[in-house]
């Protein structure tokens, strides 16, 4: 283990320790603490609406008694199922202020899809969109509390998304945000460093979803390093792009707002032409994204320097930035783009680019507290620079394990050196100068510009198709994305079936960005010696013939 006292690399910011006390409070006491310092300090801009710390506290503690009256109590799952908003904002911090633990889930789900989360997680009670209502009745969840995140928008200065226009009406026992808010504050109740505060959803190689514990503590310390890493201040503004129900867009946009008394301006979906407007006109100077977003923003004709004139600091990840288009950014920003890395059970980053000495197409290096390895993924001995293997991360922002998922936990730990590590299951290398380099994956995966596809778990839809006989989902280069979905396929016998039409029944059980974007009708597939289809090799084979070409679709 490196020592605290030993010298720090040629690389690392001046000023940024090596080691971080992560803080031991909850974080709605990060709120609390904010809205104290500044009451009356915009910290959440949408679409015209404005938020001060003391107001969103307000809300907070209201919506608060209304779950605790629901029954929701300490280490109680409440699903947050919103759009980028004030209204997730409120929603978080209401289920801490009552020791629940948020569970958040992508607003494209279908019901079918969200049932599966409610039964997993046993949640009974939720905050969700007025637009998703529908489906969450269909999904069955037992008590919503219904918003429409429009209110207050009517004189924005930029269009409001038509996804996030609904009439807000409440059915049976359910009650609308407004009722929800009418009621008393009810109990603060205690929570600790150790209480699990939120759960996202990934994915195994199985398909099967699995949630990431994380407790106060493991966000609190990715929270926390955030703000040091980029030096932040209260006088910052952070546009923010990437979902909230994402573990980047939660910590790196929402929470390190709210822990550092700064100014959040929220799109609830992605439009070049607004950001653009909101960069120049709201003069950010903070923006976490993704490599897919800054390919997007740079095709806008007629971009100029003035447009990155007040911004500082651009950072994200999700997919691998081209060399040619992050020379591009340089150019109009003056600063590089700093990549970094993460996943869902490490709440966010475990590595960035160092802003003083970046790195292109480059993971960066490990954050402070944090350590990384690159291991024989069958052996688990440690390798050397420049020899590839798997990343192994631990540091306090590392999960405390899948829910319910014993087996899983077993897998996905090792111990190197008596300190416990996470298998990221991603392929890399370490060079001379202790940066990391993504190669491969290990687990089967589709990152499609950070929003991960699990091909099993898209098998499964499509097997039950009526003319599907086999199917094969794999990874193939894109220039936008990164990657996408490709589906071979192979048809029953008399049937007859386009991968127009199934795509377009897929629609109806997976949610959009799960669906594949290229289609292919196979009279066969590869069977490897254990009898399973060989998604490798048809994947290297495609990747083979392919210099990341544009999606077809």
């Amino acid at each position: 283990m490196t020592s605290r006292s030993a010298p720090l690399p040629s690389y690392w910011p001046e000023g940024v320790p090596r080691f971080l006390t992560t803080p031991r409070s909850s974080l709605y006491h990060n709120l609390e603490t904010t809205a104290a310092r500044f009451p009356d300090k915009v910290g959440l801009w949408f679409y015209g609406r404005e938020l001060t710390f003391a107001e969103l506290l307000r809300d907070a503690a209201r919506l608060s008694g209304h779950l605790q009256r629901q029954g929701v109590g300490k280490g109680d799952r409440v699903l947050v199922w919103l759009q980028n908003s004030p209204q997730f904002v409120t929603a978080c911090h209401a289920v801490w202020r009552a020791g629940g633990v948020v569970v958040p889930l992508s607003p494209m789900l279908t019901a079918q899809e969200l049932s599966f989360f409610l039964a997993d997680a046993g949640i009974r009670v939720g905050v969700v969109g007025a637009e998703l209502y529908t489906k969450a009745r269909a999904a069955g969840l037992g008590h919503a509390v219904v918003a429409n995140c429009c209110v207050g928008t009517e004189n924005s200065p930029v269009p409001v998304p038509e996804t996030l226009q609904a009439d807000e009406h409440a059915e049976g026992g359910d009650v609308t945000w407004a009722q929800a808010l009418s009621g008393a504050e009810g109990e603060v109740v205690p929570v600790g460093f150790d209480d699990l505060a939120v759960m996202p959803y990934t994915s195994g190689t199985t398909g099967r979803p699995k949630g990431c514990m994380h407790t106060h503590g493991n966000v609190q310390a990715n929270v926390h390093a955030a703000g040091v890493w980029v030096r932040s201040s209260c006088e910052d503004i952070s546009l923010g792009t990437l979902p909230f129900f994402h573990v980047t867009g939660l910590v790196n946009s929402m929470l390190s707002v709210v822990a550092g008394g700064s100014k959040l301006v929220m799109m609830a979906r992605w439009d070049r032409v607004t950001a653009i407007t909101l960069i120049r006109e709201q003069g950010c100077t903070l923006w976490t994204n993704t490599a897919t977003m800054i390919v997007d923003l740079l095709a806008q004709p007629g971009l100029t320097q003035e447009d990155f004139r007040s911004l500082r600091r651009v950072s994200g990840g999700g997919a691998p930035l081209p060399e040619a288009v992050g020379r591009r950014f340089e150019e109009l920003a003056g600063f590089r783009f700093l990549e970094g890395y993460g996943l869902s059970e490490t709440m966010a980053q475990t590595h960035t680019n160092p802003p003083q000495a970046p790195k292109l197409q480059c993971l960066g290096v490990p954050i402070p507290s944090t350590q990384a390895r690159i291991i024989d993924p069958e052996t688990l001995t440690e390798l050397g620079p420049g020899e590839t293997g798997e990343i192994v991360v631990s540091g306090p922002q590392v999960m405390q394990g899948y829910w319910q998922r014993p087996e899983a936990n077993a897998e996905a730990f090792v111990e190197l050196g008596g300190t416990r590590f996470l298998r990221s299951g991603d392929l890399g290398y370490v060079d001379d100068e202790g940066y990391f380099f993504m190669v491969d994956r290990l687990k089967r995966m589709i990152n499609a510009a950070g929003l991960k596809v699990w091909p099993a778990e898209v098998e499964n839809v499509l097997y039950k198709h009526p003319a599907v006989l086999q199917a094969c989902v794999i990874s193939v280069p894109d220039e936008r994305t990164g990657e996408r979905a490709r589906a071979l396929i192979v048809l029953r016998e008399g049937q007859s079936a386009t991968g127009e039409q199934i795509a377009e029944w897929a629609r109806e059980h997976l949610a959009a960005y799960k669906i594949p974007r290229d289609w292919q009708i196979v009279d066969g597939l590869p069977v490897a010696g254990t009898g399973k289809i060989n998604w490798r090799a048809l994947q290297e084979q495609v990747r083979q013939t392919m210099t990341a070409p544009s999606s077809t679709s």
